[in-house]
């Protein structure tokens, strides 16, 4: 491989990712001590006609030492835009002094290339096999900014916190209702119920539309799951989860009128916390931002909270290139 050397970091090299390096890179992303399959091809590339990709593969003799998803928008790299997190991904022999390294070298690469700042988003800490924040500390040497954070509501499963009980009640009225919460291949019924919701509500629209959702499922089938609360056949409610090595991730949260009215989602949530994951570190239940994080909307978080959900954060930063 050849790539972009300097004398004071004579020890790596950047290259920019192409296609024929796809296995390599998905390869590393599983082997990684912080990745996860949001960072692998098949998922970053489902928006590839939105996105121009600008994603990096830092190498020490010529052996993938560390990547970085990315894509550009204008004159600047964004890591990435269209996921919730992006960063850098470290092998196990990664060093602190090591990614300052790299980080320097990657801001001189940058700015030979005109980029004017990097926007960078690290993967939270509940997503680590191995402690990763070797790049939260460069990005402090570096000056970085930290320009957004949104609260992510977590629940640590061993050492739970109480369902509220007004949670609880919900649970009891959905119980009387008969409603059985079970695993559901029907994503048509799911993104009706999502899409209604959030029209109705915010006047927006899923991030996914159906048809990539489908694709990424299809692609993704052990980790993107739907769990539906239904009464008979009908489905009153659903949970997407994306589930990762360390963390069960709610994506989407939805329920018809009649499946609020009756305790569908708290349903939901109590099998997936008390049964289906409950053996997983964290289950998070995401995130309930506006505005980069200025706005909380109150009521949202209150009712992941009352699952026992508690904060984490999940920050963006920018380094100024030029």
């Amino acid at each position: 491989m050849s790539g972009i050397k300097t004398s004071q970091h004579i020890r790596f090299s950047i290259i920019p990712y192409s296609h024929d390096l796809k296995n390599d890179w998905d390869f590393f992303v599983e082997s990684s001590k912080n990745g996860t399959f949001l960072l692998k091809r098949d998922y970053i590339d489902y928006h590839s006609d939105r996105f121009s990709d600008n994603s990096l593969i830092i190498t020490r003799n010529d052996a993938f030492y560390s990547i970085l998803p990315a894509c550009r928008i204008k004159n600047n790299i964004y890591s990435h835009a269209g996921l919730t997190y992006g960063g850098m991904l470290m092998n196990r022999k990664c060093t602190s002094a090591e990614i300052l390294d790299v980080f320097t070298l990657l801001r001189e690469n940058l700015k030979s290339t005109g980029i004017e700042k990097l926007v960078y988003k690290p993967i939270p800490y509940i997503y680590h096999s191995l402690p990763s924040e070797e790049d939260l500390y460069a990005l402090f040497r570096l000056d970085a900014k930290l320009v957004a954070r949104n609260i992510s509501s977590v629940v640590f499963n061993d050492n739970r916190i109480k369902f509220r009980s007004i949670r609880n009640s919900g649970i009891k009225k959905a119980i009387h209702a008969d409603v059985k919460v079970r695993r559901s291949d029907d994503f048509d019924t799911f993104w009706t119920i999502l899409a209604s919701n959030l029209l109705l509500k915010y006047n927006a629209h899923p991030v996914h539309t159906f048809k990539e959702i489908e694709n990424l499922r299809n692609k993704f089938p052990n980790e993107i799951k739907l769990f539906g609360a239904f009464i008979g056949d009908t489905m009153e409610g659903g949970v997407l989860i994306y589930e990762t090595r360390h963390v069960a991730h709610c994506q989407y949260i939805s329920a018809t009128p009649y499946g609020k009215a009756i305790g569908a989602i708290d349903i939901i949530f109590d099998v997936l916390l008390n049964k289906t994951f409950k053996d997983k570190r964290f289950f998070d239940f995401g995130t309930s931002n506006e505005n980069g994080g200025k706005i909380l909307n109150e009521q949202l978080i209150y009712q992941k909270e009352g699952f026992g959900g508690r904060a984490i954060c999940y920050d963006t930063y920018c380094i100024p290139i030029n």
